[in-house]
């Protein structure tokens, strides 16, 4: 799986590296990025909860 993080509906709510900071972190602008654009297989579940917890929906699965 991979995933992508849309930097113009991103917000900077921080929910998605809150929930799972393996895979996602926070520019020092505060806008979040992935830093595992390939999430391992033992993060899918993780990443996937991030994605649908976004409140902006900036978050996209491949």
């Amino acid at each position: 799986m991979n995933v992508t993080v849309d930097e113009d509906r991103c917000r900077g709510h921080g929910v998605c590296s809150a929930l799972c900071p393996e895979v996602f972190d926070l520019s020092d602008d505060g806008y979040a990025t992935a830093q595992q654009p390939e999430v391992p297989q033992r993060l899918e579940q993780a990443a996937r909860t991030a994605a649908t917890s976004c409140p902006e929906r900036a978050i996209t699965l491949h």
